[in-house]
């Protein structure tokens, strides 16, 4: 008696699954499928970030080198005007 119940009870879920299996295919076949040549693929959005990310990058990298120049030359007239102040007091 269980396993007639199981049975009935498995062929129910089956005749779901295969209904919504169903019902799922014709939403899909009704609606407005657009084509692949015209949208955007996952990867050019990903290309088209990593660009962004490049040029971001590369400014960075001036500003920090153009940053780091002026820093060397501070560093280099301080001790330029320290080296003279010394000879100089002699």
């Amino acid at each position: 008696m269980a396993a007639s119940g199981f049975v009935q009870a498995a062929v129910l879920l089956l005749a779901v699954q295969l209904l919504c299996v169903g019902a799922a295919d014709a939403d899909q076949e009704t609606g407005t499928v657009i084509p692949a040549e015209s949208r955007p693929c996952v990867d050019c959005h990903a290309f088209e970030f990593m660009q962004r990310a490049l040029q971001d990058l590369k400014k960075t990298a001036f500003n920090l080198d153009a940053r780091t120049e002026m820093l060397v030359l501070r560093a280099e007239r301080r001790a330029l005007c320290d080296c003279m102040t010394t000879n100089s007091l002699r």
